[in-house]
C-alpha cells in the first residue's frame, strides 16, 4: 500500500497534466454512467412524487363523491402517503450524491496539491491514510486459510478513485508511457524518473 502510494503521489507531483489527463480519461466513462445513472433515478423520483400528489387529490375527491369507500380511501392515502415519504427522504440524498459526483471531476487539482505537499512519505500515518485514502477493498484468497495464496487489493484514493496498480488478478497495469513511470535508484530508494 506504501507502494502505491507513493507511486501515485510522485506520478502526481513530477507529471501533473499528464496525470490529470490519465485521471479524466480513467474516470470519464464510468463517472459519465454513474452521474446519468443517478440524474435518471432522480428525474423518476420527482416525476413519481408528483405523481403522487395528484393521485392522493384524485384519490379524496373520489371518496368525497362516494366513488370509493372511506376503507380504500384511508389504506390507499396510507400507501400513498409511506411512498412519497420515502421518496421525500431519497431524493436529497441523490441530489447530494450527483453533485458529489460532478464536483468529484474537479478534485484531480486538489489532489495534486495534497501531493506536492509530502515528497517524502517513509511511512503510513493515520493522517497520510485518511488524506489520500477513501476505501480500500480487499478480495477473497484463492484459498481459504492460506497464507501464500494470492488476495487483489483495490485502493480508492480520495479526490480520484482507483488508479490502476495491477494488483488484482488479471489486470494490466496502467497504460502509461516509460516516460510517466519511475523506479527506485540502488541504494537509495528514492523514486527517480527512467528516462525516456
Amino acid at each position: 500500500m506504501l507502494d502505491d502510494l507513493k507511486r501515485v503521489t510522485h506520478f502526481a507531483r513530477k507529471k501533473e497534466r499528464q496525470f490529470a489527463e490519465y485521471i479524466q480519461q480513467k474516470n470519464s466513462p464510468q463517472l459519465r454512467r454513474e452521474i446519468s445513472r443517478l440524474q435518471k433515478e432522480l428525474d423518476t423520483g420527482k416525476k413519481r412524487c408528483g405523481e403522487l400528489s395528484a393521485l392522493f387529490k384524485r384519490l379524496y375527491e373520489d371518496n368525497v363523491l362516494g366513488r370509493v369507500t372511506n376503507e380504500q380511501f384511508r389504506m390507499l392515502s396510507a400507501d400513498y402517503n409511506a411512498e412519497q415519504k420515502a421518496l421525500k427522504k431519497a431524493i436529497p440524498r441523490m441530489e447530494a450524491r450527483l453533485e458529489e459526483l460532478r464536483a468529484s471531476a474537479a478534485n484531480v487539482e486538489a489532489f495534486i496539491e495534497k501531493a506536492k505537499r509530502y515528497t517524502a512519505i517513509e511511512e503510513l500515518t493515520p493522517d497520510l491514510l485518511r488524506l489520500f485514502i477513501r476505501r480500500i477493498e480487499i478480495g477473497e484468497r484463492g484459498k481459504k486459510h492460506s497464507r501464500s495464496s494470492g488476495q487483489s487489493v483495490r485502493i480508492f484514493y480520495r479526490d480520484i478513485g482507483a488508479v490502476d496498480s495491477g494488483m488484482l488478478p488479471g489486470e494490466a497495469k496502467p497504460a502509461l508511457p516509460a516516460s510517466q513511470l519511475h523506479q527506485a535508484v540502488p541504494n537509495t530508494g528514492q523514486p527517480q524518473d527512467i528516462p525516456a
